[in-house]
């Protein structure tokens, strides 16, 4: 009898033995499983959800394109480096500007510059080269002195130089590059942005001697009126319209290279020393007070893309004007170049073309013999 109640105990014991085993093992699974799952022992919030955002710092119920259409749209974060602009994960005009460089002002600059060569061959084929009507008479007048011929050359040289480095930046990956190959184009290119960068200087100095010198020459006048409407004798022999020492065809160059000069010059500082610069917002608020409606909180990197778009339509348009001037400076007008060459044009050529200016000229003596 004592045995069977002995033995009664001990199962009874190890049955509440093994229950403790079982529990302790059910609430230790329970414990981790719980912490692996929802990776944290705190209790959850009991906020409910507010704007799309839930409490805890987590995503929550917004939406992960709207996370990176945020982003894509230019938010700005915040950096601890000196370059705030690092806290813009991406700038999206850059495919704006990349889109209207390799767009438009590639394809319709490519025209301009085309069409230009286009007239100026189309104008030698149907009048010729523009003849001294009179015959040269042997006796030359002096049009331009040192000074003036040195202001005029240092710009003409570095407009040239400019361009050609231009264009290549431009159009050369398209042209030379397929030519040449790489190493060729690569070292052409790295010389002709060194030239560009250094000879932007000897341009702008070219430009204000130009400005000092002429202005006065330069002023509008009614003879430019009578030029225009005669389209200066150029495209009907023996038409010489009256003119002063410049006429109007030569007052619109200069004003184009001064007053482009002088734009294309600013873009371009504004492009060799990147975010110094806001030129375009200060422009804007200015145009605004006209009746345009133009922005004018724009970043730095907005400021330097809207640089380099300008300096390029300024420099295609410029380029395309100085292409009919070296025409008739040239081979497009008998004894045009001896006017920026010697100096000395010949008298029946002044006549001709500046009678005004020729005749004040001849009025004070300056008239000598041609060598």
């Amino acid at each position: 009898m004592r045995a069977s109640v002995s033995s009664a105990l001990d199962i009874r014991r190890l049955l509440i033995l093994a229950s403790l085993l079982v529990l302790t093992a059910l609430t230790l699974s329970g414990g981790f499983a719980g912490d692996a799952w929802g990776q944290r022992s705190d209790p959850v919030p009991s906020e409910s959800p507010t704007g799309g955002q839930v409490p805890g710092n987590v995503l929550g119920s917004q939406a992960d394109s709207d996370l990176w259409r945020a982003v894509r749209q230019g938010v700005q974060g915040r950096v601890s480096i000196p370059d705030t602009q690092a806290g813009q994960l991406i700038q999206s005009e850059g495919d704006n500007w990349r889109a209207w460089r390799n767009g438009p002002l590639t394809v319709y600059g490519a025209w301009i510059l085309l069409g230009a060569v286009a007239v100026i061959a189309l104008f030698f084929a149907v009048r010729g080269r523009i003849r001294i009507d009179a015959g040269a008479s042997g006796v030359t007048v002096e049009r331009f002195n040192m000074i003036e011929r040195t202001a005029h050359w240092i710009t003409a040289t570095s407009f040239i130089v400019l361009a050609i480095t231009g264009l290549n930046l431009m159009y050369g990956r398209h042209v030379l590059l397929p030519v040449l190959g790489p190493e060729i184009f690569s070292a052409i290119s790295m010389a002709g942005k060194y030239a560009h960068n250094f000879l932007a200087f000897a341009f702008m100095v070219g430009v204000v001697m130009m400005f000092l010198l002429w202005i006065k020459d330069n002023i509008p006048s009614r003879l430019d009126l009578v030029w225009l409407a005669k389209g200066g004798g150029l495209f009907v022999k023996g038409v010489h319209p009256p003119a002063a020492k410049f006429n109007a065809g030569q007052k619109l160059i200069f004003w184009a290279v001064v007053l482009g000069g002088v734009s294309i010059s600013l873009s371009g500082l504004a492009l060799l020393f990147p975010f110094e610069f806001a030129f375009f917002a200060k422009t804007f608020e200015i145009l605004n007070m006209v009746g345009f409606s133009l922005p004018t909180e724009l970043t730095m990197m907005q400021e330097m893309q809207l640089s380099q778009l300008w300096h390029a339509i300024v420099g295609l348009v410029l380029i395309a004007i100085i292409v009919g001037h070296i025409y008739i400076g040239s081979v497009g007008m008998e004894g045009a170049f001896d006017a920026m060459g010697s100096g000395q044009v010949d008298s029946n050529w002044a006549r001709e073309h500046h009678s005004v200016w020729a005749a004040k000229v001849a009025g004070g003596s300056h008239s000598h013999p041609a060598e």
